[in-house]
């Protein structure tokens, strides 16, 4: 866990292009089944959307994060930047669009396992003329992080401006889009993605009993460096990471925790990877100290509120704890 004092002193800088949206929270015994109506608890507001959720755990842990997008003329407006303002997170660069803020509607059942609903709002219009108009501020950072629920023209405008200015891009497929321009992965320095998008990006097989140990990984590295990404971090959910570095594979194990919500925990790693990136970890360094992140948030409720700060994650941890 000394990795995670290093992203603290270091405190590099990340900019953050993307989502910001009011998580409305129900828990479950169960999901429902199509056409089926179950019984929840106490609806729950919190803040999240990909990208917010990404610059806000980058900042917990000590890093200098702008973010970079729109929020509505709604209520939920000033409760996002708010929210994020507390975290650490420069918002003087976002802007404001008529109409609702971004919105997720997400049940969880009583195993942490989810369903997420996103409705776009203002996040969809951010355009390339935002994109321009912000140039001077995004470029000055050592990484620019990026996620697609903000429109494609956009994501690719921001990679190719942030690319050009010599910063670490690291683009995240989520939600998984299987065709991305050529220009922007010509852009991007590093892809991150879940076991279950490499599978739908590749076409490669699942292992019949889910252990991705199986796998043939420097089949799927040379896969990924024809698809243009050098550079790789594959998240495995509960069973750690994989990360694809030029020529060296790196397994990452999983850090062990008694999980309550799942919800932000991917965004969680990703953040601690911009975080650690900025700080001049290396990728596998950065994507272990975000195994250490990311089950700190599966002990809590929500995305950004169950997110830790550099001491609360190390005491949590400290001595093996669970």
């Amino acid at each position: 866990m000394a990795l995670l004092e290093t992203i603290a002193a270091q405190a590099g800088r990340v900019s953050v292009v993307g989502s910001m949206n009011a998580d409305y929270t129900v828990v479950t015994e169960r999901l429902p089944e199509p056409g089926e109506t179950v019984n929840g608890g106490p609806l729950a507001i919190l803040p999240g959307g990909k990208s917010a959720n990404q610059a806000a755990a980058a900042a917990k842990l000590g890093a200098q994060v702008r973010m970079f997008g729109k929020v509505g003329s709604d209520a939920n407006a000033d409760f996002l930047l708010a929210r994020l303002a507390e975290t650490g997170v420069d918002t003087s660069h976002v802007g404001r669009a008529e109409g609702a803020s971004g919105t997720t509607v997400i049940t969880v059942d009583a195993h942490c396992e989810n369903t997420i609903v996103y409705s776009a709002g203002s996040n969809a219009l951010v355009d390339v003329a935002y994109a321009e108009d912000s140039r001077a501020a995004l470029v000055d950072a050592a990484v620019l992080g990026l996620c697609l629920e903000s429109p494609m023209p956009v994501v690719t405008a921001c990679a190719q401006a942030a690319h050009d200015a010599g910063l670490t891009v690291l683009l995240n497929d989520s939600p998984f889009v299987p065709t991305l321009p050529a220009e922007l992965v010509a852009a991007c320095d590093i892809l991150l993605v879940n076991e279950h998008e490499m599978a739908q990006l590749l076409g490669v097989a699942k292992p019949d009993d889910g252990d991705w140990d199986r796998a043939d990984w420097p089949a799927i590295a040379a896969a990924m460096h024809g698809f243009g990404f050098g550079r790789v971090v594959v998240t495995l959910g509960g069973d750690g990471s994989v990360v694809i570095d030029g020529d060296l594979l790196t397994r990452i194990p999983a850090v062990r925790v008694a999980a309550v919500d799942t919800t932000g925990c991917g965004d969680a790693f990703m953040g601690t990877v911009l975080a650690g990136l900025a700080a001049g970890l290396t990728l596998a360094e950065a994507a272990s100290a975000a195994s250490y992140v990311a089950a700190y948030a599966a002990c809590g409720h929500g995305a950004q509120a169950s997110y830790g700060t550099t001491g609360q994650i190390m005491a949590r941890f400290a001595g093996g704890g669970r």
